[in-house]
């Protein structure tokens, strides 16, 4: 199958371009080498790949990248959560603007499959549950109560602590930053674009992304690449809060084959799909992984936080592993080593 992989330069779109060209497909890659998602622009595609340097948000690059192609996997986007409200006309335009672009062009062009990054973020805080009002949104954190250790997410209807639960993809969305909102109005892009050509939507919702490649020392690393940095500097990873937040930290492989897998099987429809390895683990656990496998520093807990910042956030995987037989196989220790050693 020919295909148009927008962000392969990127981190994960690295191992969906590995994994498509390993299962046989034709890859094109459209990327904008932008420097504050990529730490070299001087990538270069592996051999049998095409790459066009363009922007998304170039109608003329668009179709010329999307001649003969039969599906579109989408991983260009700004990422991070955002600093501050400066920040949202960037994600506005980059993944907004960027993804409208791609959609008319696919609609003139007549390619009717698309499988999209989309992300955990779009959940907020996702589900909780109440012993006496069963599951519910959790109610926003309190700065006073955070200040005070209390970090559990209040029921939003007596105000006690929620326990955790695992989200599913008919959970509410509530975007609570500019990253998150931006993936939202992707996804709803996506349906309006399916609904008016008939096309598929494959929405991949990527949980805590992890392995070899992943970005170091920049604004928008990921908890993991921070606290491996440190280490690497002899430091103690910081783990704020209790270091009880809940994530479902996925390896970087296994969310290519998840991505890939959609890509050739989900043909009609939206549909979107968690991609997590169904194991739920804290940011301790994951701090104290790093530090066995780098000899380093035991991790401090401070006991600080940032008002915003989401609790707990787990996946259900259950539609894909259901619906796409798909199955994770990297396990927790084996990949926090390989990223620690990388």
């Amino acid at each position: 199958m020919k295909v148009l992989l927008t962000g392969g330069a990127g981190f994960i779109g690295q191992h969906v371009l590995r994994e498509l060209q390993a299962r046989g497909h034709d890859v094109r890659v459209l990327d904008s080498l932008r420097a504050d998602v990529h730490a070299s622009p001087n990538w270069s595609a592996p051999p049998g790949v095409e790459i066009q340097v363009a922007d998304v948000r170039d109608s003329t690059a668009i179709d010329r990248a999307l001649r003969g192609v039969q599906s579109v996997l989408h991983l260009a986007a700004k990422v991070g959560l955002g600093v501050d409200v400066d920040d949202l006309p960037d994600y506005a335009s980059s993944n907004d603007a960027g993804t409208a672009v791609l959609l008319a062009g696919m609609a003139r062009a007549g390619v009717s499959r698309l499988t999209l990054a989309s992300s955990m973020v779009v959940y907020g805080e996702g589900v909780g549950r109440c012993p006496e009002h069963g599951a519910v949104t959790p109610g926003p954190r309190k700065e006073r109560a955070l200040a005070a250790g209390q970090f559990e997410p209040p029921c939003p209807v007596c105000g006690r602590p929620l326990a955790t639960a695992l989200v599913g993809e008919s959970a509410p969305l509530d975007p609570r930053n500019a990253y998150a909102s931006s993936k939202v109005a992707q996804e709803f892009y996506c349906n309006n674009w399916a609904r008016a050509t008939g096309g598929s939507v494959a929405a991949m919702r990527y949980h805590n992304v992890y392995g070899p490649g992943m970005p170091r020392n920049t604004p928008y690393a990921g908890v993991a690449a921070i606290f491996t940095s440190a280490l690497r500097r002899g430091e103690a990873p910081r783990v704020f809060e209790d270091g009880g937040q809940r994530r479902d930290f996925v390896h970087v492989r296994d969310v290519a084959t998840a991505t890939v897998a959609a890509c050739e099987q989900h043909v009609s429809g939206v549909r979107a799909f968690n991609v997590g390895s169904g194991t739920p683990r804290t940011v301790g656990e994951m701090a104290n992984q790093l530090a066995l496998a780098l000899r380093g520093p035991a991790p401090v807990v401070t006991g600080q936080y940032r008002l915003g910042d989401v609790r707990h956030i787990t996946a259900d995987s259950s539609r894909l592993r259901d619906e796409l037989a798909w199955r994770p196989s990297v396990d927790f220790s084996a990949g926090m080593a390989e990223l620690a050693l990388a």
